[in-house]
């Protein structure tokens, strides 16, 4: 029996690791991590993470071919294929410092898999990490081998959150890349064949290890640099009076460009768009090739402006003072469908709305408070270390309240801001929200998901990104 063990129980590692122990019963997977919270949370009934389907797939394979364990060392000795899958934050200090990425987790990874084994083993780099990491893991286990073999290949993921399941049963692609040689060859054939078992061959793609591990940077990029784009054209039709939504469907009817990923928001978030765009800046730059490094800052700035917009149009609407104002805000994860916050342009619209002294009320139904409070107080890149080595958060906000539905966030307040795009928020009770708030009523619509039509002629004032503006926004200009 095939053993695989996976070192890393996140987004990645949980979903991917429970898809493959579904779809390859003859496969033994293990899930190990050193948090022992969040193994016993994968144990449980009330999984680490939210993501649609995927209780389902858990519960099919947990205890038959699947297991979650902290005996990290056990699993990784008796593993043919060791996926790895940890945390590759970017370095708040020293060398590379805001932009490369810190591969302190990695290498200890590296290291330790070469002292507990004993056999001739694969190593999967499974978390997206700069082009040549390989070649460093590589380094590090060859010279602490005591003459064990070891592969190296890139196995970068593709999914996306709120999707994850769907897109690891029928991914668009699986990419591998290895070492050009017989037995790097080898070694790919043995991971394509685990995914073989339900991926048609010519959707799984082999490269060399540098291909691989650039071509998760680039599609990061890429995706990032659409949704920039279409952000900085919602700025423009505000000034010309055009309409986001009619520009982006124009552009998308375009079969060289598609429609995918133009719609306009506050901002992109998520654990990878930033860290992996800033990372291949850095590459750039160390490469000597700063114009290319240029190009890809851009992309960040434009977001960056983006989320600062939003909530200069806020405050400026609002008399140019939110200062003891209730600002309601409703969703807080980066997409909808999931509970993940990692760099969710929430955090910077409400830290800005903070500085100008507000008091918000926020509702998610899938974060905790202890999350979005943690998030709120922690600095900019402490997110992506393992929670335990994360700095423990001081007591709550006053300024910060949680609450349980839209209409308790709403209740009394100046404004709401729409920051997530769950579905729930396009069929609220509007007339009973805008009877509970003070007047005048404000909604900030940064997803683009409520009729501003209607909701204007309830009696809201209403900002809709890249949206033609009201009377009262025209005359209370945003300014930075």
């Amino acid at each position: 029996m095939v053993k695989i063990c996976c070192i890393g129980a996140g987004y990645v590692g949980g979903p991917t690791m429970a898809v493959i122990a579904l779809k390859c019963p003859s496969i033994e997977v293990a899930v190990v991590d050193i948090s022992k919270s969040r193994i016993a949370a994968w144990n449980s009934d009330q999984l680490p993470i939210y993501e649609p389907g995927l209780d389902d797939v858990v519960k099919q394979c947990r205890g038959r071919n699947l297991f979650f364990s902290t005996d990290v060392e056990k699993h990784v000795f008796e593993a043919d294929i060791v996926f790895v899958s940890v945390n590759t934050p970017t370095k708040t200090q020293g060398l590379g410092a805001g932009k490369a990425a810190d591969l302190t987790y990695w290498e200890s990874a590296a290291r330790m898999i070469a002292d507990v084994s004993k056999s001739n083993k694969i190593v999967v780099e499974k978390s997206t990490v700069p082009v040549k990491t390989a070649e460093a893991i590589e380094k590090i286990l060859t010279h602490n081998s005591k003459g064990i073999k070891f592969q190296i290949l890139s196995n970068p993921e593709f999914l996306a959150e709120g999707t994850a399941i769907k897109d690891l049963f029928n991914p668009d692609r699986v990419l591998i890349g290895g070492r050009e040689t017989p037995e790097g060859e080898k070694a790919i054939q043995s991971l394509k064949d685990v995914y073989a078992q339900w991926v048609p061959e010519e959707r799984i793609l082999t490269t060399n290890l540098w291909s691989a591990e650039l071509s998760k940077l680039a599609a990061n990029a890429f995706l990032a640099q659409r949704i920039s784009s279409v952000n900085a054209m919602s700025a423009l039709c505000e000034a010309t009076g055009a309409n986001v939504s009619q520009v982006s469907f124009a552009v998308g009817t375009d079969t060289r460009i598609g429609p995918k990923f133009l719609n306009a928001s506050v901002g992109f978030g998520g654990s990878c768009f930033q860290k992996d765009i800033l990372n291949l800046v850095y590459i750039c730059e160390c490469n000597g090739l700063p114009e290319v490094a240029e190009y890809w800052k851009q992309v960040i700035k434009i977001n960056d402006y983006q989320k600062s917009r939003f909530v200069n149009r806020v405050v400026s609407s609002m008399f140019n003072t939110v200062a003891t104002k209730k600002i309601a805000i409703l969703g807080f994860a980066f997409k909808k469908d999931t509970g993940d916050t990692r760099e969710t342009p929430a955090i910077d619209v409400c830290k800005g709305l903070l500085g100008d002294k507000a008091f918000l009320s926020i509702y998610d139904p899938q974060v905790t408070e202890d999350q979005i409070q943690r998030d709120l107080w922690m600095n900019k890149f402490d997110w992506d270390h393992p929670i335990h080595l994360q700095p423990a958060s001081p007591t709550t906000d006053k300024k910060v309240s949680v609450v349980w539905d839209a209409y308790e966030a709403a209740k009394d307040a100046d404004g709401v801001c729409i920051l997530t795009e769950w579905d729930e928020f396009k069929n609220l009770d509007y007339q009973r929200i805008y009877d509970n708030m003070r007047k005048p009523a404000f909604v900030f619509d940064g997803r683009n998901v409520v009729n501003a039509d209607k909701l204007r002629e309830i009696g809201f004032i209403v900002y809709s990104i890249g949206k033609p503006l009201d009377a009262w926004l025209k005359d209370m200009p945003a300014v930075a």
